[in-house]
């Protein structure tokens, strides 16, 4: 139970990073660049107490690590100022959920056994259902012209999120093996940096990075119970409820930041959240094997 408890944090903290930073404001560029100010204070008082050894394993993969995750943080405040956050959240984590897993099942053999094949090809099967539903438009929607979507923005977007975001996961977690409370430091140096450069490193740190520092804060917090949640009730659990938070994006955009759904999309909703309830789940059973 205690283990469940834990894997709810990250849920909701990730689920969540994206209706706070939008609520807060700022492009993309400053969102990014906030947050990555925000786990870097938390990297850094997290190093000062543990005082882990570092080597230099640890200071080059990290820093290209937290570089990948800026691009995936950057693409998907960028999708969702181009789509939504009700859209853009779940069709961003849903398209880390299946690549990823497809990357891990056939180039890091993670599916070994029949009965993973066949759990994970109905998950992402389930995934792929719950984006086409999730990202769904009703043709006889009224245009809302107070609102700038471009959704070929949005896509292209998502599509180097999805490369950072996948990128940074497989180097952490089928190459390196890092011993998480060591490698944040230096991967949080290695975000910042990456933030930079989508500045073109023409810094600023006016009054709406320094709010998003606290959703950077709100990550950090995430990532620390994420790991108590895998040490406490095991991989499989803490990564399926993770994931889950996509659809407090999906829910969260709609109540709090108001996008606005016809009646048959908020339908449409509703199966894909159902969709990506079967899906992460099962992708969860399938690592438990």
């Amino acid at each position: 139970m205690q283990g469940i408890l834990y894997a709810l944090v990250p849920m909701f903290a990730w689920g969540s990073l994206g209706l706070a930073s939008n609520k807060i404001g700022g492009n993309a560029n400053q969102q990014t660049f906030g947050v990555t100010l925000g786990a870097l204070l938390f990297a850094t008082v997290t190093y000062l107490i543990v005082k882990p050894t570092l080597t230099l394993d640890y200071w080059i993969f990290g820093i290209l690590g937290g570089l990948l995750w800026a691009m995936g943080q950057n693409g998907q405040f960028s999708a969702m100022q181009y789509m939504g956050v009700s859209v853009a959240n779940p069709l961003s984590g849903g398209s880390q959920l299946v690549i990823g897993s497809l990357i891990g099942a056939f180039v890091f053999g993670e599916w070994a056994k029949p009965i993973q094949f066949i759990l994970g090809s109905i998950a992402l099967v389930s995934l792929v259902v719950g984006f086409y539903f999730s990202s769904k438009t009703d043709p006889d929607k009224s245009v809302d012209t107070s609102v700038n979507y471009d959704m070929k923005k949005g896509f292209i977007a998502l599509a180097y999120s999805t490369f950072g975001y996948v990128a940074y996961t497989v180097l952490f977690n089928n190459i390196m093996h890092f011993e998480p409370l060591a490698a944040i430091f230096p991967m949080s140096i290695g975000m910042v940096l990456g933030a930079a450069a989508f500045m073109r490193f023409k810094l600023s740190f006016e009054p709406v990075v320094l709010k998003n520092a606290l959703v950077g804060l709100q990550w950090s917090l995430g990532n620390i119970f994420m790991l108590f949640a895998a040490s406490t009730a095991g991989l499989a659990i803490a990564f399926s409820f993770s994931q889950l938070g996509a659809i407090i994006g999906i829910i969260g955009g709609i109540i709090f930041l108001g996008e606005k759904k016809t009646a048959k999309e908020m339908r449409w909703v509703y199966i894909g959240i159902a969709c990506f309830l079967v899906g992460a789940i099962l992708l969860g059973v399938v690592k438990s094997y």
